[in-house]
C-alpha cells in the first residue's frame, strides 16, 4: 500500500481519479466546486443551529430509527438535508443529489453526496464531535468536498490535485513511521453481531498500537488523519455520504486511502474487507493495514 501503488490505486477509482478539460474558473472545476461546498455547508450549520437541539427537548421528540433501534435520525437530519438540497438546486441546476435521508442517483456530470448528520448520535447526546458534509463527485470519483463541525464552526475542506485545509490552514497527516506508537481512530455497526467481531478485531490490534479511539464520527475520523491528530482510521460498513468528502480531504492531506466502492463499482479485493473504510499516514499504512488482515478485518 505505498503511495502509488496497492489501496492508493483504490483511491484514485473511488475518491478521485484526474481530472482534465475544465479552465480555470469553470463551473465544473474542483475548485469551484469546493468553493460551492464550503458556501452551502457553512449555511447549512448556521441553519442547523437554529433548530431545537435535541437534548434540550422532551427524550424522544423528533427522533426516529433506522436500521436498529440504536441507528437513529433526526428531525434535524431531515430539515439540514432539505436545506443543502434547496441550495444546491439554486447554486447548481440540474445537478443531482445523494443524499443520506432522501436518497437519489448520481447519474452523469457533477452529482452531490450529502450526510445532513454525520455522528447523529453524538448530536442526540450533545457530543460536539458530529459534522455536516458534502461531495461534488463525477462518475462516481469525489472531486470536491466539505466538512464542517456545527459546534465549533471548523471547516475541512478539499479540491482534487487542490490540497486539503482546515480554515484555511493546509493539512498535512502525521509523520509516524512507528506503527507500534500509532494512534487509531475507529467505528463500530449498529448490528449488534457485527459489533462483537468488530471488538474482536479491535481487542487483537489493541497490543500492536499505542491505543485506538472511536470518537463517532467517520467523517471527521478522516479529517483528524488528514490533521495529523490520529495516524489511521478504520471502520467497515459506512455509506458512500459518510465518507464521500473527508476521504478526499484525507488523501489531499496525504494520507493513503482505501474507501468501498462507490455504488456501481467493483469493491477492492485487498484482504481488508469489502465494505472496509480505511486511511493512515504513508510512514504506517502498509504495517497497519497487514496488522488489521491478521486480527480478521476481512471477516468483521
Amino acid at each position: 500500500m505505498h503511495a502509488g501503488d496497492g489501496t492508493s490505486r483504490n483511491v484514485s477509482d473511488a475518491v478521485g481519479a484526474g481530472f482534465a478539460g475544465a479552465e480555470d474558473g469553470a463551473p465544473d472545476e474542483p475548485a469551484q466546486l469546493r468553493a460551492t461546498a464550503e458556501q452551502v455547508v457553512r449555511e447549512a450549520a448556521d441553519h442547523l443551529r437554529g433548530l431545537p437541539r435535541p437534548w434540550e427537548v422532551e427524550p424522544g421528540d423528533g427522533v426516529d430509527t433506522k436500521s436498529t433501534p440504536t441507528d437513529v435520525v433526526t428531525a434535524s437530519d431531515h430539515s439540514v438535508e432539505q436545506l443543502v438540497r434547496s441550495r444546491l438546486a439554486e447554486l447548481r441546476p440540474g445537478d443531482d443529489v445523494v443524499g443520506e435521508e432522501h436518497g437519489g442517483q448520481a447519474r452523469s456530470g457533477i452529482s452531490w453526496v450529502v450526510d445532513p448528520i454525520d455522528g447523529t448520535v453524538n448530536f442526540l447526546y450533545g457530543l460536539p464531535w458530529y459534522a455536516i458534509s458534502l461531495a461534488a463527485v463525477r462518475d462516481g470519483r469525489s472531486i470536491a468536498g466539505a466538512v464542517i463541525e456545527p459546534e465549533s464552526g471548523r471547516l475541512w475542506s478539499a479540491a482534487l490535485g487542490g490540497g486539503a485545509t482546515c480554515d484555511g490552514r493546509p493539512l498535512r497527516v502525521s509523520r509516524q513511521t512507528d506503527v507500534r506508537l500509532s494512534l487509531l481512530g475507529t467505528g463500530f455497526s449498529y448490528s449488534p453481531q457485527r459489533r462483537l467481531r468488530q471488538a474482536a478485531m479491535v481487542a487483537g490490534l489493541l497490543g500492536d498500537v499505542r491505543d485506538i479511539r472511536r470518537a463517532g464520527s467517520a467523517a471527521l475520523d478522516l479529517c483528524a488523519v488528514a490533521a495529523g491528530w490520529i495516524d489511521g482510521y478504520l471502520e467497515h460498513g459506512c455509506n458512500w455520504w459518510d465518507w464521500a468528502a473527508a476521504s478526499l480531504i484525507a488523501a489531499e492531506a496525504g494520507a493513503v486511502v482505501r474507501t468501498p466502492a462507490a455504488p456501481g463499482r467493483t469493491p477492492p479485493d485487498d484482504g481488508l474487507g469489502a465494505d472496509a473504510l480505511f486511511a493512515a499516514a504513508p510512514g504506517v499504512a502498509d504495517e497497519l493495514a497487514d496488522l488489521l488482515r491478521r486480527h480478521g478485518a476481512a471477516e468483521v
